[in-house]
């Protein structure tokens, strides 16, 4: 049953995961490298960064192990005073948002030519009407969580960007119109509606079940005590602090020019896929082994180091395979419509920058599963703010710096992560297992500089698998070599 469950989960995850590619794919299409791409890519993800930034994981961390204690009816009771205090917070983010769109503009997009500026304004108006909508999505979604109900969680990731799909294309024939804007912005609150309206048939569904005669789990003696302030501020930041990161890079390349924004945009998403369903899902799955380790039913050490060789052993994979097949990807996903091929070549020119900053991700994710587990998260929240300030106070325009700049950023994160590991790290780090890949991976980006040599002029088929192939050859190595990962795959 449990590994069914996971399938579904997992190929729900990657479908919405695709179809979040095939959104910005058609926004590539239908406004190429272009001011008013700019705007639509800041339209489109201000709700769900600002929802993301404030609350998504914050609910995760608090809610779902607060839930566990609560009968339905008190889960019910905290849901409602979670739901206003969120809406409250939602109307008057959209109003502040919504009076200050010049300045919050000039901030966010400065790159933007000043013919477009009246555009891009009324946009951010159409973000601050979805950004309600997008805290209330996010506590519907971590309800559903609580449920385990993965096909209502994902689902709405699926309604959400179809209906974003849709919208997009029919924009795109209005792509010189003054009601381009416009038209995508309704197409928004159709899109977030429409997700409200999924979520809330999942959460009636689990309702009439409760009602129908489930029995009611959890103490009915559970504490009518509310999760401390302190306890929300620090799970926002230990969430919010690693979106930031890319998204004030991303609002600083813009400085560089038109179209800069959404081709710094682009370029994440070539590494945002394997970091999502490679990555942290290794970070997920061992979560749970992790916990009954250090509750004493095995060695921590062995769980650990398994689960850095897998996270390290496919963050080198995937960088391998991005160092190779980046142009590659970026023609099969962001080559249609008015994306040029001046905006296709700094895609893949950014996205093999940013590959390298997977690395400094697999270390961080095992390490706050390790810290979650411990309950010592503080000194990484603490790293991810001093390397949002140090970003800040660097500055830069050109997205390559930019991109190299995020990987120095989140490798001082990764080495504060280890280090709050404690003395055990040295134990716990797979060094057989981790060094041999790495060997494999900058062999391979040694030979990637060579004039002349045959992966730099790869078709887009042909790149594709030579991409696959390198980050196959890179497992292969890992595989031979490093005990740890074997022992990791075999579990």
């Amino acid at each position: 049953m449990f590994l069914k469950a996971g399938a579904v989960s997992l190929a729900l995850l990657l479908l919405s995961r695709l179809l979040g590619l095939a959104r910005e794919s058609a926004q590539a299409a239908a406004f190429g490298a272009s001011g008013l791409a700019d705007a639509a890519v800041l339209m489109l993800t201000l709700p769900d960064w600002l929802a993301g930034m404030l609350a998504s994981g914050a609910l995760a961390y608090v809610l779902l192990p607060h839930w566990a204690h609560e009968s339905p009816v008190q889960q019910a009771t905290t849901q409602r005073r979670v739901a206003r205090a969120l809406l409250l917070t939602g109307v008057a983010l959209a109003v502040a948002l919504w009076l200050a769109r010049a300045p919050v503009l000039a901030a966010l997009a400065p790159g933007l030519p000043q013919v477009l500026q009246s555009g891009a304004a009324d946009a951010l108006g159409w973000s601050a009407l979805a950004v309600p909508m997008a805290l209330l999505a996010a506590l519907w979604a971590t309800r559903l969580q609580h449920e385990r109900d993965f096909t209502g969680l994902y689902g709405a990731n699926l309604v959400v960007n179809g209906t974003l799909v849709i919208t997009i294309l029919i924009v795109a024939n209005y792509h010189y119109s003054a009601w381009a804007m416009t038209r995508l912005g309704l197409g928004l609150l159709v899109a977030f509606g429409l997700r409200l309206a999924w979520l809330h048939w999942r959460l009636t569904w689990h309702a009439d079940g409760v009602k129908a005669g489930a029995s009611p789990t959890g103490g009915d003696t559970a504490t009518d005590r509310f999760p401390h302030a302190s306890l929300w501020w620090w799970a926002a930041l230990s969430a919010g602090l690693p979106l930031a990161l890319p998204f004030a890079a991303r609002s600083m390349a813009s400085q560089s020019g038109e179209g800069a924004l959404a081709i710094f945009n682009y370029a994440w998403k070539l590494v945002e896929l394997p970091l999502v369903l490679a990555i942290q899902l290794v970070a997920t799955l061992a979560f749970p082994v992790v916990t009954r380790a250090f509750a004493g039913e095995s060695a921590p050490a062995d769980a650990v180091r398994r689960a850095f060789a897998l996270a390290w052993t496919l963050a080198c994979a995937a960088a391998a395979g991005l160092l190779v097949g980046a142009p590659a990807v970026a023609r099969l996903l962001f080559g249609w419509g008015r994306m040029g091929p001046d905006g296709l070549a700094l895609v893949s020119a950014w996205g093999r920058v940013a590959a390298w900053g997977l690395l400094p991700q697999a270390l961080i994710a095992v390490a706050l599963t390790v810290l979650a587990v411990q309950g010592r998260m503080r000194a990484v929240v603490l790293a991810y703010a001093a390397a949002l300030a140090a970003l800040l106070a660097l500055g830069g325009r050109d997205g390559a710096q930019l991109m190299a700049g995020l990987n120095l950023a989140l490798g001082g994160v990764a080495v504060v992560s280890l280090v709050a590991l404690g003395r055990e790290v040295p134990r716990w780090l797979p060094w057989r297992s981790g060094l041999a890949p790495l060997a494999a991976l900058l062999v391979l980006a040694g030979l990637m500089r060579v004039d002349g040599f045959p992966l730099q002029s790869f078709g887009t088929v042909a790149g594709l698998l030579a991409a696959g192939m390198a980050a196959i050859a890179v497992v292969a190595v890992g595989w031979i070599t490093g005990p740890d990962l074997r022992a990791a795959l075999r579990r």
